[in-house]
């Protein structure tokens, strides 16, 4: 009776096209948002990774299903030289790409189709990223376009990476979504036909689900792959994204039986879904952290005092208590203490309105100085109301004589506004990608991320010297080390102000099996099932 419940609501909501699915195993999940395309490499938020990289493709490397452990994908096997600096991958014979009604393939996968990925993101004057322009964050964050020296094609499937220094995260970076192999028969055909930019409006990749069909702000259908490589991943004959990006109607969707999993419940939410009986909850601290990041671009943040007074201004308490309720914990650092290398010997300041103001007079700010602090349009993992703690922290930095004007914009758009570096403070945050510290005292505050996810534009370079230092070891007590030292210069100089990491609940229909908390804050829907 509840499946054909839910079958009808999606009949008639028209997220089904017709009845002969009525035998078939569907499962509908409520997103949070739309995401900007299809194209993995092209970007950074799970809303697009879910919608893409975790269903239509497939990497050299992956994560195991709820863990940080790196398994074999694309790449079945892979050996490392003793310098540390060539990686030989030998891949997956029998891998097919999918056939759609705008692409049937001639070919299996091949290491044409990894020279493809990474050569587009390589090289500028690529072909195909010449007729369909892009840049690649997550690559060139990481510092990945300068360190790969040279990647070949040994034979069908052989490829070597050859890096010009040691990268201790290079396997597993290679597991994260923006690294999901494409095509090259299909880029071909795209270029030919001169609809490049039809990579990611229309994907193709390995992966456990086929794109069907996109309609943005309403919904994403996928077909199961019925020639997956890996065919006991696949138990969903169709899989549906039904996008909201209100909680509130998610929950309400839930319950009813209009959607099987969900995400972000609201924290006021947690108890009665926690007793709902037709529902189940898991969770776990979330490898997570929010925080506010300061443009130091921006007069008056490029003086150390104003921002150490804006820190201290923060009541992070209050916060807590307020929008995070019991589902998080006070950040400190710039990343989870569930990271291993975090500094547990760094504090921080006590919340001090009067010496903030002090500080601002120091540095010359006049009082009723007006600011921007951007606010988030959606939930993500770290900030489950990012309106409501910008307006505490409005409240907050009014006391010291800060005016704060609140700004929103579309989630994409406001991404691609705050990388170009329009704000003056915003509200953002991150979900581990790979269990590696660098994926977040690089990634997030390095000085190859400027015009990426180091929102503040914080180029310190005492503190960079230490974090690329850390990457270039293999030694973990070495590694460890540097972190620790990357970490006191961050909290010193203060480019942002950690709030919380979020406990992450994940709320679904009793009948889903084998569902998987990702610590990277991503939905999979391979090797998860649905019973009556």
């Amino acid at each position: 009776m509840r499946k054909n419940a839910i079958l009808q609501a999606l009949l008639t909501a028209g997220l089904i096209a017709s009845a002969p699915l009525a035998n078939a195993a569907n499962l509908v999940f409520c997103s949070e948002g739309s995401p900007a395309g299809f194209d993995p490499g092209l970007y950074t938020t799970g809303t697009d990774f879910d919608a893409a990289a975790e269903t239509i493709f497939n990497r050299l490397t992956q994560f195991e299903r709820g863990g940080t452990k790196v398994e074999p994908g694309l790449a079945q096997s892979w050996e490392v030289s003793e310098d540390g600096l060539v990686y030989t991958f030998k891949l997956r014979p029998g891998v097919k790409f999918h056939t759609t009604e705008y692409f049937k393939p001639s070919r299996e996968f091949n290491a044409d189709d990894v020279l493809f990925t990474f050569g587009r993101m390589l090289d500028k004057d690529h072909a195909f990223r010449k007729a369909y322009p892009t840049e690649f964050p997550y690559f060139t964050d990481m510092g990945m376009d300068s360190n790969i020296a040279k990647l070949e094609k040994l034979d069908d499937l052989t490829v070597r990476f050859t890096l010009n220094e040691v990268d201790a995260a290079f396997v597993q970076n290679l597991a994260m979504s923006f690294a999901s192999i494409q095509s090259a028969e299909y880029a071909d055909q795209l270029l030919k036909a001169g609809k490049a930019a039809d990579i990611n409006q229309k994907p193709i990749g390995t992966g456990p689900f086929v794109f069907s069909r996109y309609q943005k702000d309403a919904v994403i259908r996928y077909k199961g792959n019925q020639d997956y490589w890996k065919p006991d991943d696949v138990k969903i004959d169709n899989l549906i994204f039904a996008i909201n990006t209100d909680s509130s109607v998610r929950m309400q969707k839930l319950r009813a039986g209009e959607c099987h999993v969900t995400l972000f419940p609201r924290p006021a939410d947690i108890a009665s879904l926690q007793q709902d009986a037709k529902l189940q909850m898991p969770e776990q601290a979330g490898f997570n952290v929010g925080y506010i990041a300061y443009n130091v671009t921006h007069p008056p943040f490029d003086k150390l005092e104003v921002r150490q007074a804006l820190d201290m201004a923060v009541n992070k308490q209050a916060i807590l208590d307020a929008v995070y309720q019991n589902a998080g914990q006070l950040a400190v650092n710039g990343m989870p203490p569930t990271q291993w290398s975090y500094n547990e010997d760094i504090k921080d300041p006590a919340f001090d309105p009067e010496k903030a103001k002090e500080l601002l007079k120091a540095a010359g700010v006049k009082e009723g100085t007006e600011i921007t602090l951007w606010a988030m349009p959606v939930q993500r993992p770290y900030n489950p109301n990012a309106r409501q703690i910008a307006e505490m922290l409005q409240a907050d930095w009014a006391k010291i004589g800060i005016k704060a004007r609140i700004v929103s914009y579309e989630w994409g758009e406001y991404l691609k506004r705050a990388k170009a570096g329009e704000h003056d403070a915003m509200l953002i945050g991150w979900s581990g990608d790979n269990g590696d510290p660098d994926n977040w005292l690089g990634t997030l505050y390095g000085c190859d991320a400027v015009d990426g996810n180091n929102f503040s534009k914080w180029c310190f370079e005492d503190y960079d010297k230490l974090v690329k230092a850390a990457k270039r070891t293999t030694d973990v007590a070495e590694r460890t080390e540097l972190y620790k030292q990357a970490q006191v210069i961050l909290k010193r100089e203060v480019p942002i102000t950690p709030l919380a990491h979020s406990t992450v609940y994940q709320p679904m229909r009793k009948e889903v099996q084998d569902f998987r908390i990702s610590p990277f804050g991503i939905n999979s829907f391979y090797g998860v099932g649905i019973g009556k």
